[in-house]
């Protein structure tokens, strides 16, 4: 069966928990152990989200799907201009 992957306001969270952790003393090892996750995972989720708040993990998820539907919008205006192109020279 398989896991079901934390969403980004949960691995914040948990990345705050283990500098809480660590902060009380704890070894950095016995911390991620703590939180459930493998080294590898930890450092991941440090790297693209560490140092990050929700306000900011809120921007970047609306800055996200901004990015996809202006993606988009261009695919589809490239698409109609190379329609419009073939169109007009007559190979249709």
């Amino acid at each position: 069966m398989a896991t079901k992957r934390p969403k980004p306001e949960e691995i914040v969270v948990k990345l705050r928990q283990v500098e809480v952790l660590m902060g009380q003393g704890m070894p950095r090892i016995d911390a991620i152990r703590q939180i459930g996750v493998t080294e590898q995972t930890y450092y991941r989720w440090k790297k693209k989200y560490g140092g990050m708040g929700t306000e900011q993990l809120k921007e970047l998820k609306r800055l996200q799907k901004e990015n996809e539907r202006l993606r988009r919008a261009v695919s589809d205006l490239t698409l109609d201009k190379l329609i419009l192109s073939e169109a007009a020279k007559g190979n249709f």
